[in-house]
């Protein structure tokens, strides 16, 4: 019966988003979980396009669905807004750019008690916002060990395992109660950040192959570079407000770049160390051709043979430069 169900918040942050908000909430609202033991508080930071509008329109159909707004326009500040008002025991983080299978909602929650978990999250599939070979080569470092490392939520896990962090979240509410909420100082890397505080409580945080999400992700070359060098860069600058969210696989584009940086310096004073940047570099890219290969033979498309080691190497080298300018940011004081 529905009224067993417990009540289920989902926050939509976002901000200029009416190419994908209103598939979000398609997606949200077909969902098998009973209309009368969920809202949608969606909390808009002052968008400039027509997302607004959308949103109204839902309202005005769904009286589920709520309008929030956020000054502040940062994703965190959406997240304290939406929990401030939700009503619900379940709080629940919705991408804006994804769109979510007809049993999300109710496999979070389902997990979230059977596991006796604080926070459950599922697999992200990427796609790309343009159906083009370009477009796919994104997704696919995007969605690969040699790309973003060991993350569970992008790569998959055969079952259900206990993790540092997953896409989103399905949240217990106590735990707001528990850890406070969401940092605005940071702006970037929120879910990073609110899950380390959750497991330095105590917390527990299950990832659930079963839990499906369909994120559409950049397919131009330069807003990708300019996204992985963000998530770099704050994932580093948060050390500023004694914030340490990285983990191994955070700081692996870091060394890469840095030493690359460092040997091709030393090599002006020391000539030895040319062997070294090459050494590095060269391991790199015998490593990027490797997995290039094997994804063109996969796709029985040859263009990934070029594609993919520029996407992979965007992929590092804009992350880790993002993360070099953060602890850059954190260590050289801001001029007067």
């Amino acid at each position: 019966m529905s009224e067993n169900k417990p009540y289920v918040s989902l926050i939509i942050p976002c901000r200029n988003e009416e190419k994908f908000i209103g598939m979000c909430l398609d997606s949200v609202i077909v969902n098998d979980y009973p209309k009368d033991r969920f809202e949608v508080l969606v909390v808009d930071g002052m968008s400039k396009d027509g997302t607004r509008e959308i949103v109204k329109g839902y309202v005005k159909e769904h009286p589920f669905i709520k309008l929030f707004d956020n000054p502040k326009k940062i994703i965190p500040s959406a997240m304290n807004i939406g929990i401030k008002n939700a009503m619900g025991e379940i709080i629940m983080k919705i991408d804006s750019h994804a769109r979510y299978s007809e049993d999300y909602i109710s496999k979070c929650v389902s997990f979230l008690f059977e596991y006796n978990a604080d926070n459950v999250g599922g697999v992200i599939v990427a796609l790309p916002r343009n159906n083009t070979t370009f477009g796919k080569a994104i997704v696919l470092s995007l969605s690969h060990p040699f790309g973003v490392g060991n993350s569970l939520f992008r790569i998959g896990s055969k079952k259900p395992i206990w993790a540092d962090t997953v896409f989103s979240g399905c949240y217990k509410r106590e735990v707001f109660k528990k850890i406070g909420p969401y940092d605005e100082n940071i702006a970037r890397s929120e879910d990073v950040l609110i899950n380390s505080k959750l497991r330095k409580s105590g917390g527990k945080i299950l990832l659930v192959p079963e839990i499906v999400s369909y994120y559409y992700a950049r397919s131009n070359f330069w807003d990708f570079i300019k996204h992985n060098f963000d998530n770099g860069f704050w994932i580093t600058y948060p050390i500023k407000f004694g914030k340490v969210l990285f983990s191994f696989r955070h700081l692996v584009p870091l060394a890469f770049i840095s030493i690359l940086i460092a040997s091709l310096a030393m090599f002006f004073f020391f000539p030895i160390f040319a062997w070294l940047f090459l050494f590095i570099l060269g391991l790199h890219c015998l490593i990027n051709f490797y997995f290039s290969l094997k994804i063109a033979i996969s796709k029985n498309n040859l263009g990934y043979l070029i594609l993919m080691p520029i996407m992979f190497s965007a992929l590092h080298t804009g992350y880790g430069l993002g993360s070099l300018w953060g602890l850059f940011k954190v260590v050289i004081p801001k001029q007067p």
